[in-house]
């Protein structure tokens, strides 16, 4: 598995306004254990009012059907059995956007 990947997974329900269910995900850190960290994305182009989030556009690549969002302020932890398939990988100027967004939200 590699940063940037694009898997489906199953995000477990949270109280709150935490992204769950089955949805696309970037894989943005293996960690050698049972777990990796992923940025959840969404297809609702509301949530782009929120800050530390990046627009991504579909296609063939990258696997996305429809233009979506990455919610990389929703950046989690999950066990590695949720990862449910591979459906594509970013294109190098998303990861880009998306290192800069991590950078800014982490340090």
């Amino acid at each position: 598995m590699k940063k940037g990947e694009i898997w489906l997974v199953e995000l477990p329900g949270i109280d709150g306004h935490e992204q769950h269910g089955f949805r696309p995900a970037i894989l943005i850190a293996d960690t050698l254990t049972s777990v990796v960290i992923v940025i959840p994305c969404t297809t609702n182009a509301q949530a782009l009012r929120f800050p530390y989030t990046v627009r991504l556009r579909a296609s063939e690549r990258n696997g996305f059907e429809t233009d979506s969002i990455a919610l990389v302020l929703q950046i989690r932890a999950i066990d590695r059995a949720r990862l449910q398939r591979k459906i594509g990988i970013l294109e190098k100027s998303l990861l880009a956007d998306i290192n800069r967004v991590l950078q800014s939200l982490l340090f």
